[in-house]
């Protein structure tokens, strides 16, 4: 089964499952489209569906395309830098220009700028806070899925390295966002007042980000 979208095909690929009742639809980082859905659906009911919701799928592909843009090539701080491989530096940056060192770990790098970036951010949006908590635990690593994770038990919040990538307001708010959560440990309408206190800006943030 393919899906068109102005003469371009995209592969379907459909997934039927046992414990499945519900069809979801979903575009991966490779642009195929994964219809989940129990085992019991026909395929003349999946194509319905896939038809009653082209608009959505295209917007979806719309959405993948603009993260591939978003992440290919080198990123640091916001901006984008086209990559010139040098063998007498590890790393230099020039106008929109990084010259590059092959045998340079691009992660242990972007790891060592984050330890004291990150640090210096978390500290001073821990300071702003508008409500009293305790001083929690810095992690960073490299994550897929998730910009910051906040472990309430722990006291302890871990940041995505890829926000080293990123302008630095997109850190703030997942800093203020993972703080938060010390407050209030799910997402209800008394949490997100909370990052709205702190961070007025946040919903912009939220929705530039999902293009990453």
């Amino acid at each position: 089964m393919k899906f068109e979208v102005n003469g371009k095909y995209y592969d379907i690929v459909i997934d039927k499952k046992d414990k499945v009742q519900n069809t979801y639809i979903r575009v991966k980082k490779d642009l195929t489209i994964y219809v989940s859905t129990s085992r019991f659906t026909s395929n003349h009911a999946i194509s319905k569906l896939i038809d009653e919701n082209y608009e959505k799928i295209v917007k979806m592909i719309e959405m993948q395309q603009k993260k591939k843009e978003n992440n290919e090539g080198f990123y640091y701080l916001g901006e984008k830098y086209d990559i010139v491989y040098v063998e007498y530096c590890d790393i230099s940056f020039g106008d929109h220009k990084v010259f590059l060192n092959k045998n340079l770990d691009i992660d242990g790098w972007y790891k060592k700028q984050a330890k004291k970036l990150f640090k210096e951010h978390f500290d001073d949006c821990y300071q702003k806070f508008s409500k009293k908590i305790p001083y929690p635990s810095l992690k960073i690593r490299k994550m897929t899925s998730r910009w910051g994770v906040c472990n309430v038990r722990l006291k302890a919040i871990t940041l995505n390295l890829e926000l080293i990538k990123r302008d630095t307001k997109y850190l703030d708010y997942v800093i203020i966002h993972e703080l938060s959560h010390l407050i209030h440990p799910d997402h209800s309408r008394e949490f997100w007042l909370l990052v709205e206190e702190n961070m007025p800006e946040y919903k912009k943030y939220r929705k530039e980000m999902k293009e990453f």
